[in-house]
């Protein structure tokens, strides 16, 4: 199951993280969020021990999205060692996410 992740916990969860960190922003009330939330899932059981997931409701927590930019949602950003390596935003597929994943952290 993806981490859930909050303002309070996200600098220790995600910037200091040794991995590198899959950061889904969403809300319940998003049809989109939702579609992808069961790929969410199955990155993470496919990608433990290489990338960390986790999820941050933007409705519960709004300074993070805000200082990242976040305008729509899902948006997707890959950590690593507190940078931004890439972002995608709308509700993309398995295998775009994949991709991202596979260039950015080898």
């Amino acid at each position: 199951m993806a981490h859930e992740l909050n303002d309070t916990n996200f600098e220790a969860e995600v910037l200091q993280c040794d991995l590198p960190v899959l950061v889904d922003f969403w809300a319940p009330w998003c049809g989109p969020c939702r579609a992808i939330a069961p790929v969410i899932e199955e990155l993470t059981q496919e990608l433990a021990g290489q990338v960390k997931v986790g999820k941050m409701n933007v409705d519960e927590s709004s300074k993070t999205p805000s200082r990242f930019g976040i305008r729509a949602i899902p948006t997707l950003i890959l950590f690593k060692n507190g940078e931004v390596l890439e972002q995608l935003t709308g509700a993309v597929s398995k295998s775009s996410i994949k991709d991202m994943i596979a260039k950015k952290i080898k």
